[in-house]
């Protein structure tokens, strides 16, 4: 979605971007003798963690305030709120997203290329999210895609995490003759499995830049139903198909349900983000959870996907620059982003912050966090997503084979134009 192209969200969305817009104005009243800086935070499951960590910046901070927004959903809150020009000093961004990079563009972002406190940031993470070579979103922590498995059950079963595709094809097929459901899967919420589709794409075609020279970069109605790729991308999509692979009323799931569903043990498997790790512990499940990454082929290629998750950038227009400056470089700190680790659990991207790797439920994944088999999501070279989300479940839905293709070509087709 362009800038240019996105004025009608003033329109359609205006009674909601105004309820927004005032929920946050009615928010700036700040502290006597404190200069009010404005955060903007997406993490909602974090938000008790992020206003903590701004407290301790106020207390070694005296003169600076920080306000932290939290509005219900804050994606399309912030949208509004950028085109109307009322911009928050410090915004939590997802660095791979279309808004930070057409934002940046219009030059409503700060160049944050040249700060010390990069240097904070581990294997020059935030150059990955770099646009024409200059950074605007500091990633302090990324996101990782896999698979969320009950260990305990494995255990008590013989069962072992897949170390290839085919691996994985025989368990699920194993866990069904053992009387369990494998997969619990939010089909009403189809971003849930977004992860699940790219994985797929890349690991199908050797990797994250390969799958989008076959699907995003390929000629014009290039996709097509008999393609070795595709077939090898409808085998992977297929698993979840089978019957008895997913929980009764999958169709109608939400992620909350999915969740629950996985920490009842009514299921054994959950293909999700590590962002579902702070839900999945309120929920205390009275097992061992683990996790795997998307298995590829052959062993050692498999794949996780993600981006910076907790990722900050400041507004251009800002009035208190220098303050936002501040309170982003006490983010890069381990005492900051200690805090956050040990509640959040996913990678981080702050150097030294000690993360518990080994005995982390995440570790399957995080284990590739920051590694070439970690890759950033295929569509920071897409102009838009939700579609993608719709044909993914689609296919589980029906398993019109030709139909997904129709609608990868019709999902892709408008973006060939732009070329890479």
């Amino acid at each position: 979605m362009k800038l240019s192209k996105t004025k009608w969200l003033l329109a359609t969305g205006l009674v909601f971007g105004l309820f927004g817009l005032i929920a946050c104005d009615n928010s700036k009243t700040s502290p006597s003798n404190k200069i009010t800086i404005e955060y903007f935070n997406q993490k909602k499951e974090m938000s008790q963690v992020i206003q903590d960590i701004a407290k301790d910046f106020e207390a070694e901070n005296p003169k600076i305030h920080v306000d932290v927004i939290d509005v219900p959903n804050a994606g399309e809150v912030i949208k509004t709120r950028v085109l109307a020009g009322d911009i928050p000093d410090v915004i939590n961004l997802y660095p791979q997203s279309i808004e930070l990079r057409e934002w940046a563009q219009a030059g409503y972002l700060e160049d944050l290329t040249n700060e010390p406190y990069l240097e904070n940031i581990k294997n020059d993470y935030a150059k990955r999210f770099a646009i024409q070579d200059r950074i605007y979103s500091i990633p302090l922590t990324a996101n990782v895609y896999g698979f969320y498995y009950n260990k305990t059950a494995f255990d008590q079963m013989n069962l072992t995490a897949p170390k290839t595709w085919s691996d994985f094809q025989n368990l699920t097929a194993t866990i069904e003759k053992q009387g369990k459901v494998p997969f619990a899967i939010a089909g009403a919420e189809g971003w849930t499995l977004n992860g699940y589709h790219q994985l797929a794409l890349a690991t199908v075609a050797g990797g994250g830049k390969e799958a989008n020279n076959i699907w995003r970069f390929s000629k014009v109605n290039g996709i097509s139903t008999d393609a070795p790729n595709m077939q090898n991308d409808f085998n992977r999509l297929d698993l979840l198909r089978q019957s008895g692979a997913m929980q009764q009323n999958w169709q109608g799931a939400g992620y909350n349900d999915t969740v629950v569903t996985f920490t009842k043990g009514d299921a054994l498997i959950m293909p999700n983000g590590s962002w579902a790790m702070p839900m999945i512990n309120s929920q205390n499940p009275d097992f061992e959870v683990a996790t795997f990454p998307f298995p590829a082929d052959k062993e050692g290629k498999s794949l996780t996907i993600g981006a910076g998750d907790l990722a900050l950038s400041i507004s251009a227009t800002s009035d208190h620059k220098k303050e936002a400056r501040q309170f982003i470089k006490y983010m890069t700190t381990p005492k900051a982003m200690q805090k956050y680790y040990d509640v959040d659990g996913s990678p981080c991207a702050v150097k030294g912050v000690i993360e518990h790797n080994t005995d982390s439920p995440l570790s399957g994944l995080t284990e590739l966090a920051f590694t070439d088999r970690h890759l950033v999501w295929l569509a920071k070279d897409w102009n838009s997503e939700n579609d993608f989300y719709t044909l993914t479940t689609n296919y589980l839905h029906n398993g019109n084979k030709k139909m997904m293709v129709d609608a990868l070509n019709a999902f892709f087709n408008p973006m060939k134009a732009d070329g890479k």
